[in-house]
């Protein structure tokens, strides 16, 4: 039902672009990565806020969820982003969402 996939990758930012000319099947949704799960960089909530109504507006608010780009912690026993940065992360997701929720549902 859903389809994850990167988003916040700069090699890979632009593709929501791709549902322009490509219908989404009806029923299914779709999770955007709105944070990189591999760099230390924290995301401005403005930033995800951006990508989450990018893909909505072309989509429809009801067919997008936020998500990561990958799962923090990849490789067993080993990670590139520190916990507190991973927490910091999160929060940039939550807060961007709930502005995006706002543009998007007000």
């Amino acid at each position: 039902m859903a389809i994850s996939y990167e988003a916040s990758n700069p090699r890979h930012e632009h593709e929501f672009k791709v549902f322009k000319d490509l219908k989404l099947p009806a029923g299914r949704i779709l999770i955007p990565g709105v944070i990189d799960s591999t760099t230390n960089f924290i995301e401005h909530p403005e930033v995800v806020a951006m990508r989450i109504c990018n893909l909505a507006g072309v989509v429809g608010r009801e067919n997008v969820i936020a998500g990561t780009d990958c799962g923090f912690a990849t490789f067993a026993g080993f990670s590139r982003v520190v916990p507190s940065i991973t927490w910091a992360k999160f929060r940039a997701m939550a807060d961007g969402a709930q502005i995006a929720s706002r543009e998007l549902w007000s």
